[in-house]
């Protein structure tokens, strides 16, 4: 076995530009087509398809086709060819795992809200989340996707840049105290954050 490279030897990490894609299985390729195309506007931009699967070697027939973004990244998907859409996660709700895409203003939110509904979808918001709103909805399939219009500024962000790693610590700190506790069987419920950043959501849940 050759021995490990030192820690100290190891080059800088690669600087990471931008998302280049996000790949997620596709019921139909046509319907998601049409959904990503015909109704976001993102063109459909490249298609590889085969028998085997380049990363594993594996027998997989497929079609793996990307939509591109103004930035030049892309979402993608793979049509399997057996009408299988991926199984939602057991585990954990609905609204966690989602894509989200940035557009220019509140107002282009409110636009393709509309466009959306007049193609039968349901899209919950404009929802406020102080730094940007959104929308929310879901692709063919299954897919949460996410419109978000960014609302505050770059200085804005750096300077919450500068707290995050001290909340995140605390959030950890607490966490492993949790794990403790709940090894002794002294807790059985999720731990909670130590601040609470949107205390309107819950003012209206408990008046709903």
């Amino acid at each position: 076995m050759t021995p490990a490279t030192p820690l100290a030897d190891l080059p800088a990490p690669a600087p990471i530009q931008q998302l280049h894609h996000y790949a997620y299985r596709a019921r139909d390729a046509e319907e998601t087509r049409h959904f990503y195309e015909d109704i976001l506007g993102l063109p459909l931009y490249h298609i590889i398809q085969s028998d085997y699967v380049p990363s594993t070697g594996e027998y997989c027939p497929y079609t793996h086709f990307f939509f591109r973004l103004q930035d030049g990244s892309f979402i993608a998907f793979f049509d399997l060819g057996d009408d299988e859409a991926a199984l939602p996660s057991p585990n954990t709700p609905k609204w966690v795992n989602h894509i989200s895409f940035r557009v220019n203003s509140v107002q282009e939110l409110e636009n393709t809200k509309a466009r959306l509904q007049a193609h039968g979808i349901e899209v919950l918001g404009v929802t406020d989340h102080h730094i940007f709103k959104s929308i929310y909805f879901f692709d063919p399939n299954g897919i949460r996707l996410e419109l978000t219009a960014q609302l505050a500024d770059e200085f804005q962000m750096l300077q919450e840049s500068k707290t995050a790693h001290a909340r995140l610590n605390e959030w950890t700190a607490r966490k492993e105290q949790w794990r403790r506790e709940r090894a002794e069987g002294k807790s059985s419920a999720p731990l909670k954050p130590q601040q609470n950043d949107r205390p309107e959501v819950a003012a209206r849940a408990v008046k709903g």
